[in-house]
């Protein structure tokens, strides 16, 4: 009976791909846009990821992520040092500087101010393209990101030396590295924290966080609770502070709701084009279905016939569609010159779009299935 299920829905090859285009698009849409929101939260959290070398951040009790800078003393670093479980605790600036082109434009820069003595939280010898971490102890020198160079430099190799000026003061480029996009797509400079400060205009407070490493056999977010406990300050672990970015951009934008609107639009599209061509199909096919219920075959066996027609649709045009979808993405990220799309595709993308998927040709099958339960095998001698 399989192999009679298979040739009834490949006899009309024009319906057949009708409905695995129907699918496969819905597929494509919902894989797509799925994916592109998963880079863009992805990317408000690239400099959690980027900034690596300690177990906790710590910062001031009222900020809500990563971009909300709310700057502390410099007196609440001993106290972060004089929590039990600490092993050491160094300074982070980050912030948003304006900085002066040789042409006389001017540009927005993320600047990140490392510790002077440690550089923690400096790119790793992997993401270093050219230069080395340790020439931020230059004089007046700051490291660029590949994109931020791109963006300001197009068409032009890199080569150290660039100049810039930031608060009167000149900034000298001694090297590049790569690090994630991140939703403000502005580029991005490294440096020691005490040039940093000088970069940007005097603020009596300009700590924006405190990175703390936990001593062996400590537990990050059990030491958390010490450091808040002592300190009154806010302290997350590097997961902690990811999600907690994550879900300010989720709850406090309109992302979630655009990109849901799209998602649920390829849902009903895919419902709408599969369901109606897979009735279609079934109407046209009642004689063969009739002639079978004449000889004998039951409404059990019927129905794993047109469930194995909509799981064969289901799994080409899902195939199709996600395969499609992963090729942007691979396009966009690697061809994509400046500054690449924001596309992120895990496990969880494939899963839901496979199960919408497979809900979209059931309900199809469902439409589909009743007028064949209820069909009278005579219908076939009429």
């Amino acid at each position: 009976m399989n192999w009679v299920a298979l040739r009834m829905l490949l006899g009309d090859r024009t319906k057949f791909l009708g409905i695995v285009f129907g699918v496969a698009f819905a597929s494509l849409l919902m894989g797509q846009q799925m994916a592109i929101f998963c880079g863009l939260m992805r990317n408000t959290t690239s400099q959690v990821r980027d900034i690596a070398g300690g177990d906790i951040w710590v910062m001031d009790k009222n900020v809500q992520f990563v971009d909300d800078i709310k700057p502390m003393s410099e007196g609440k670093l001993q106290l972060v040092r004089g929590v039990e479980g600490v092993e050491w605790a160094v300074r982070l600036y980050k912030g948003v500087g304006r900085a002066k082109l040789e042409g006389g434009n001017f540009q927005q820069m993320i600047l990140i101010g490392l510790d002077d003595a440690s550089l923690v939280g400096a790119p790793s010898p992997e993401r270093m393209l050219v230069g080395d971490v340790a020439d931020l102890r230059r004089p007046d020198a700051v490291i660029i990101d590949e994109f931020g160079w791109r963006y300001l430099f197009p068409n032009e190799p890199f080569a150290p030396g660039k100049t810039l000026e930031m608060n009167d003061k000149r900034a000298v480029i001694v090297g590049m590295c790569y690090c994630n996009p991140t939703f403000q797509t502005f580029p991005i400079l490294y440096s020691t924290y005490s040039q940093a400060i000088k970069f940007l205009p005097q603020e009596r407070r300009v700590l924006s966080f405190i990175l703390a490493k936990a001593k062996p056999g400590t537990d990050p977010e059990a030491l958390c609770v010490a450091v808040e406990a002592q300190t009154r300050l806010q302290a997350k672990t590097n997961d902690q502070f990811f999600w907690s970015t994550i879900d300010y951009y989720a709850k406090r934008t309109g992302i979630p709701i655009n990109f849901g609107i799209t998602v649920m639009l390829g849902f009903v599209v895919g419902c709408a084009i599969a369901g109606q061509t897979f009735y279609l199909f079934t109407i046209e096919n009642l004689k063969q279905f009739g002639c079978l219920k004449a000889m004998g075959v039951s409404n059990f066996r019927l129905v794993r016939m047109i469930l194995l027609q909509a799981a064969v649709v289901g799994f080409l045009g899902y195939g199709i569609g996600i395969g499609g979808a992963a090729g942007f993405g691979y396009a966009m990220t690697h061809f994509v010159k400046s500054t690449p799309p924001a596309f992120y595709m895990p496990w969880q993308v494939l899963a839901l779009s496979g199960g919408a998927v497979a809900l979209i040709v059931t309900l199809a099958a469902l439409l589909s299935m009743r007028r064949v339960l209820f069909l009278e095998a005579g219908v076939v001698f009429r």
